[in-house]
């Protein structure tokens, strides 16, 4: 039994998204739900930007871009939770 934590449907379409962002430089499946998007895959700022707008169309929602903050990217399940409008707790 693998003491990975479980990955829901939606933080696996961020994580393919990110993994397409960054170009092949690391596969979706070894980003982690609890990676920090901007500091462990190396997300440029030209990324994030392709990375929220990729986020719009596949959720087909609009991100609140005046409260958005670094701070949403602190993981992929923080930020998954964010886009769902649902909080998140993190260990």
């Amino acid at each position: 039994m693998s003491n990975a934590p479980q990955v829901t449907e939606a933080e696996a379409r961020i994580r393919t998204m990110l993994a397409e962002v960054l170009v092949g430089r690391i596969p979706a499946e070894l980003i982690t739900v609890h990676a920090d998007i901007v500091q462990e895959p190396g997300l440029d700022s030209l990324q994030a930007v392709q990375l929220l707008l990729g986020i719009e169309d596949e959720f087909d929602l609009e991100l609140d871009y005046e409260t958005l903050s670094l701070d949403h990217l602190r993981s992929v399940r923080f930020f998954t939770a964010e886009v769902l409008g649902q909080p998140v707790y993190e260990q």
